[in-house]
């Protein structure tokens, strides 16, 4: 038996920096060559990033794509190399994945199972593989999967790895993060490795891109279905592994592929030069709570989609809530403070409170706060609304007002300094609209989008058990929700409990169950009616506020899309 060192490249690519993107490829190739491995794969469509979504209809960006695959492909010597990349071919479009060594692309294999659900479109812009791709070094058969081949049971993959004798199955991903999914993942995979009786090595994309989070955390799982190891999450890593496989009768040049019983095979061999014969110590990186990988997508998400967009400082509109607050850590986390700025805008309606804790956080951040009082505009402006008003005393317009002042002078703010403006709102909020157009909606980056509102407080927690201190002052995590924009106001004059909205939020939204079986759930029905009629009747609104990071299993936008104009009442 001969070590074939593996090395799973988790990298962090950008959806369209091709240069970029071929750089980075091409380091962690020549890093995985002097840690001694003799293949190394590379994350789903890494060439072009994921998803590049309507970018793959453009034939010159396909073309460039190529031309920069053939250039990595080039310097690709005395080792194997598998790298996800977007193919045109013969009119066509595939999502596929380029095998290369002694500076040629030796075979490509093309994604057989393409998945068109959630926030995946696949079938809208690629084509269905036909063939399998085995690598044959020496006597050892390792066979070539993109992400989805493996969740599918039964599937073309599957059986031509299972009836072909592998020993190792390559499978390259970019599976994006939602809370607690990397248990699932894990579990497919030893479905899989035990179905094909082989071990299986999955690499995964780490990185943001828009609202998804890819958070990496790639596997290697034995054919006995045991998890041998596992990278870092939401980091890069080079993640090495010996996979031990019969090597007699090693060739000298590499071969390009044959074609038999509809398989197609690459012999590979020039890279098998003798390696450190020291074996690598396998290693399982640490487990994650739900709070901590939710907070550790939440500060990826955030300092990707500010960097990746050319931003470099960020703006944050901090009330004195819960809300604001945990938006403010997440950004100081991922941009560092002197990049975060805050922003405290206080009416009439502002509660001595608030205003301190808005200050006291700002401290205990270390981050730079502006106080900007709105009365006296908000006084202004209503002085001009009100001989059209017909003389009634203030109503809802009033309230919007001051949360769209706020909207104006963050954005005043942005385009006088070049700030992001980071939004506040909540999943709850969101579903229910609970928010103000041009308002508390106006901005850059919904940082917590998608974090309901119970999730918000576990996570405030979390940050404080993490920084050994109350980072966010208990008062403001004890203090009731409100928005402020009238005497005494509270969240809850307005909505339900968060603890039973959330409950029937998920639901509605995210298990799409119908009234009636939500009613069955134990909730008053006049409550859940209720609060499906906020969730349908607000679309409008979710279709223009910013974009968010997605941590539920199904987000607003991304996984959700309803239309506006809708009649259907269930």
């Amino acid at each position: 038996m001969t070590r074939i060192r593996i090395a799973l490249a988790q990298i962090n690519v950008t959806v369209g920096d091709l240069d970029g993107n071929r750089d980075k490829i091409v380091s962690w190739l020549q890093t995985a060559k002097d840690n001694g491995a003799h293949l190394v794969t590379f994350p789903e469509l890494a060439v072009s990033g994921y998803p590049p979504e309507d970018l793959l209809l453009k034939r010159h960006f396909l073309a460039d794509c190529r031309e920069r695959l053939n250039e990595i492909a080039a310097g690709c010597t005395g080792v194997v190399a598998m790298v996800g990349f977007p193919e045109y071919s013969g009119g066509r479009t595939y999502n596929a994945a380029a095998l290369m060594a002694d500076g040629r692309i030796l075979g490509v294999y093309r994604k057989m199972e393409l998945p068109n659900y959630g926030v995946f479109d696949e079938k809208r812009y690629f084509q269905q593989g036909a063939h399998p791709l085995i690598l044959e070094l020496g006597e050892a058969r390792i066979g070539l999967t993109i992400c989805e081949d493996i969740w599918v049971e039964s599937s073309q993959s599957e059986l031509f790895m299972r009836e072909n004798g592998v020993i190792g199955v390559l499978n390259i991903s970019a599976s994006p993060f939602c809370a607690r999914k990397h248990h699932v993942r894990l579990d497919v995979l030893r479905r899989f490795a035990s179905r094909v009786g082989a071990t299986i090595l999955y690499n995964n994309l780490v990185g943001g891109q828009d609202e998804l989070i890819f958070d990496g955390g790639s596997m290697v799982v034995d054919a006995q279905g045991a998890l041998r190891c596992m990278a870092k999450r939401f980091r890069e890593d080079l993640l090495l592994y010996d996979l031990e496989a019969p090597l007699t009768a090693v060739g000298q040049e590499s071969e390009l592929g044959a074609f038999q019983d509809g398989v197609s095979f690459v012999k590979a061999s020039n890279p098998l030069r003798p390696r450190p014969t020291s074996p690598v110590a396998p290693r399982v990186s640490p487990e994650l709570s739900e709070s901590g990988e939710v907070y550790e997508a939440l500060v990826l998400g955030t300092r990707d989609y500010v960097w990746k967009n050319g931003f470099e400082k960020t703006v944050v509109g901090l009330s004195g809530g819960i809300d604001s607050a945990l938006t403010a850590v997440v950004a100081v986390e991922a941009l560092g403070k002197e990049n975060v700025a805050g922003v405290t805008m206080p009416s009439q309606y502002t509660s001595s409170e608030t205003l301190s804790d808005a200050a006291l956080l700002a401290r205990n951040l270390g981050i730079g706060l502006l106080t900007v009082p709105i009365a006296g505009i908000f006084q202004a402006y209503m002085a001009e609304l009100a001989r059209f008003l017909d003389g009634r005393p203030p109503g809802l317009e009033a309230e919007n007002l001051q949360a769209r002042i706020r909207g104006n002078l963050l954005m005043a703010f942005s385009n006088r300094f070049g700030w992001l403006v980071l939004t506040t709102g909540n999943k709850s909020e969101t579903a229910v609209g609970y928010s103000t157009l041009y308002g508390d909606t106006a901005g850059g980056f919904a940082v917590i989008k998608d974090v309901p509102k119970a999730m918000v407080y576990r996570l405030a927690e979390y940050v404080n058990a993490k920084a050994g201190k109350p980072l966010i002052p208990d008062s403001i995590i004890q203090r009731p929700p409100t928005a402020e924009l009238r005497p005494n106001q509270k969240d809850e004059d307005s909505l339900p409990p968060y603890h039973l909205l959330d409950k029937i939020l998920k639901e509605y939204v995210e298990e799409d169950r119908a009234p009636e079986e939500i009613v069955l759930s134990g909730f008053p029905p006049e409550l859940v009616h209720e609060v499906v009629r906020m969730v349908d009747r607000n679309e409008y609104k979710r279709r223009q506020a910013p974009p968010g990071i997605k941590i539920t299993p199904k987000a607003f936008g991304r996984d959700r899309r309803l239309p506006i104009t809708n009649r259907y009442r269930p």
